[in-house]
C-alpha cells in the first residue's frame, strides 16, 4: 500500500500499473473468470454461531487495510456489507500459478482491490467476527483508488459507480427500490394481473400530457415517437379480451428537469376491466399501504416539508369546489379574463401557453401545494381530461381521480372511454390545441378509435411511477435514480491518462 509516494491519481495509477506488471511476471492471472465466493458477508455476520470454526470462501472489495507486523488485517466488502479479514505472516499458501498470493505478494495489494479470502471463521481477541486467511487470492487488481468523498452532487450522478462504494447507505435506498418495484408486481399479480409489453416506439404517442422524444427508423424510413405512456395499447389488449393488464417499464417526456420530474423514468400502469374509478380507488389505497409496510415497516412519513399518514382516511377533493373556495373561480362559468384576472392578482406564475385549459391547472396547482395528504382528487372537468368517461351524473366531469400527497400528484387513474365517437371527439378537441401551438396536447390517434369501434368493455385504468419511490425516501429525482440523465462531461485525469491514445467529444451547452 504505497499509495502515499504520489499523491495524484495519474501518479497513483502508475505505481498500480507497475504493480501490475509484477504480478503477471510472477504468473498471477490479476483479472480470473471466477470466483469461488460462498457466502455473503452478512451470512457469517448475522449466523456466526453455525460458521464458527469452519472453513469458508468469501470476497469481495478491499475498503481497510491496517499492518502490524506480522499481523494484517483487512476489510472487504461485498453487497452485503463489510467483514474482517485476519492474515498471519505464517499462514497464506502460495500459489502464485493458480493465483494464491503469499505473504511477500500482499504488498502488491491495494485498496480498492477485488479479493477472495478463505479461511477459518473465528473472533478475535476483541471479539470481532473475522476470517483468518489461509489463501487470499486477487480476484480484479484496480488502477484507480477509491476517493474517500465526491466533490459534489453533480459527480455522485456521474459517477455513481463510485457513490454506491462511498456510501454503501445509498447501495440500501436503491435496494429499497427494487423492493418497491417488486412489492408492486406481487401485489398485483395477487390481484389476478398479467404483466404485458407493448411498445416503446410510437407511431402516434398518447395517454399523458406531454412533449416527446421523436427517433428515426432506417428500416421503414419513418419517424418514431418514445412512449409517453403505456395507456392506448394496453387498452388495445382490453379490446382484445383481455381482463386484468399491467406494464412496467420506462417512459419518456421531453421536458424540463427539477426535482420531481426526469425525461426518463420507470412506472407501472394497469388496466381493469369490468371496472371503473372508484374500484381503483380503493385497489390504490390498499397498494400504497402494501408498499409502506412492506418496503418500510410504517405508514407515516415526512418529506418535503410534509407529513402523512397512509393509513389515515384518504380525502376526496372535489375538482371545481376546491377551486371555487380558494379563489372565487368557477371553472365552468367564469370566464378567460377573469380566471388570468385572478391568477395576476395572486401572483401565480404560470408555464406555457395562456389557454383556458393552462390557467385552471395553475389555480389547483395553486392549492395543491399547501395539501400534505393522503388524498383523491376527483370530479376534474371533461375538457381537461380527454381520456377519461364522463360521469353518469354530470356530463361536464369525468370519472377520474389523482393521487394527492405532499403537494403533489403522484398518481393518476380513471374509468375509460369506451365510446368511440366520444373519444374521436375528445381527440379532435386535444388536435385543435396542438394545432395552436400547445405541443403537450394530446395526437389524434385514430386506429385507436378503430379499436374502440370493435368495442372495448367498462373498464379503469391507473398509472404511478417512480416519483412515490422519491417522495418516500425524501430524496430528488437525481438523486433517487442510479443514473439520471446529465450533459456529456470527460473526467479531466480520464483526458490526461488517454491524451493522444483516445479522441474525445464533449456536447458543450449551447
Amino acid at each position: 500500500m504505497e499509495e502515499n509516494l504520489k499523491s495524484n491519481l495519474v501518479g497513483q495509477r502508475e505505481i498500480r500499473l507497475e504493480k501490475l506488471e509484477q504480478l503477471k511476471k510472477l504468473g498471477v492471472n490479476p483479472y480470473p473468470a471466477k470466483s469461488h465466493k460462498q457466502y455473503r458477508n452478512i451470512d457469517i455476520l448475522n449466523d456466526f454461531e453455525k460458521f464458527e470454526g469452519k472453513v469458508v470462501c468469501l470476497a469481495g472489495r478491499i475498503v481497510a487495510w491496517r499492518e502490524h507486523g506480522k499481523l494484517t488485517f483487512a476489510d472487504i466488502r461485498d453487497q452485503s456489507g463489510d467483514i474482517q479479514v485476519m492474515i498471519r505472516k505464517d499462514a497464506p499458501q502460495k500459489d502464485l500459478g493458480n493465483g494464491y498470493l503469499g505473504w511477500e505478494e500482499l504488498s502488491l495489494l491495494d485498496l480498492s482491490d477485488f479479493i477472495e479470502v478463505e479461511g477459518e471463521i473465528a473472533k478475535t481477541k476483541t471479539g470481532q467476527i473475522s476470517i483468518l486467511a489461509q489463501k487470499v487470492r486477487l480476484l480484479t487488481k484496480t488502477l484507480r483508488p477509491i476517493p474517500r468523498k465526491l466533490k459534489n452532487k453533480e459527480q455522485m450522478f456521474r459517477r455513481r459507480y463510485l457513490d454506491l462504494v462511498i456510501n454503501p447507505d445509498r447501495v440500501k435506498m436503491f435496494e429499497r427500490k427494487a423492493m418497491f418495484w417488486q412489492v408492486q408486481r406481487d401485489f398485483l399479480k395477487s390481484k389476478g394481473f398479467m404483466e404485458v409489453e407493448v411498445p416503446v416506439l410510437e407511431m402516434v404517442t398518447g395517454g399523458a400530457d406531454a412533449a416527446p422524444f421523436i427517433t428515426h427508423h432506417n428500416a421503414l424510413d419513418q419517424d418514431f415517437y418514445l412512449r409517453i405512456s403505456t395507456e392506448l395499447y394496453q387498452k388495445r389488449l382490453i379490446g382484445a379480451g383481455y381482463e386484468k393488464i399491467y406494464t412496467f417499464g420506462p417512459n419518456f417526456r421531453n421536458e424540463g428537469m427539477d426535482d420531481e420530474h426526469l425525461q426518463e423514468f420507470y412506472d407501472i400502469e394497469w388496466y381493469w376491466a369490468y371496472a371503473n374509478f372508484k374500484d381503483n380507488m380503493a385497489l390504490v389505497r390498499e397498494l400504497f399501504l402494501e408498499i409502506a409496510n412492506k418496503v418500510y415497516g410504517k405508514t407515516k412519513f415526512s418529506t418535503r416539508g410534509y407529513t402523512f399518514d397512509l393509513a389515515d382516511e384518504w380525502k376526496e377533493l372535489d375538482y371545481n369546489t376546491i377551486i371555487k373556495e380558494h379563489f372565487g373561480v368557477d371553472i365552468f362559468e367564469d370566464s378567460d379574463e377573469k380566471i388570468l384576472k385572478v391568477i395576476q392578482e395572486n401572483k401565480i406564475e404560470m408555464g406555457g401557453d395562456v389557454n383556458r385549459n393552462r390557467m385552471i391547472d395553475t389555480l389547483w396547482k395553486a392549492i395543491r401545494a399547501k395539501i400534505a395528504g393522503p388524498a383523491f382528487l376527483v370530479n376534474q372537468p371533461k375538457f381537461i381530461s380527454p381520456l377519461a368517461k364522463s360521469s353518469s351524473e354530470n356530463e361536464a366531469i369525468t370519472e377520474r381521480f389523482q393521487v394527492i400527497i405532499a403537494g403533489s400528484e403522484l398518481g393518476n387513474g380513471y374509468s375509460e372511454i369506451n365510446d368511440p365517437q366520444d373519444q374521436l371527439d375528445r381527440f379532435l378537441e386535444q388536435q385543435n390545441l396542438r394545432e395552436s401551438g400547445d405541443d403537450e396536447a394530446h395526437m389524434l390517434d385514430i386506429d385507436f378509435v378503430e379499436m374502440l369501434e370493435y368495442g372495448m368493455p367498462p373498464t379503469s385504468g391507473y398509472g404511478q411511477s417512480e416519483r412515490i419511490f422519491w417522495f418516500l425516501e425524501d430524496v430528488t429525482a437525481r438523486e433517487g435514480t442510479f443514473f439520471p440523465q446529465l450533459r456529456n462531461e470527460i473526467e479531466k485525469s480520464t483526458k490526461e491518462i488517454y491524451s493522444g491514445k483516445v479522441s474525445f467529444v464533449e456536447n458543450k451547452k449551447k
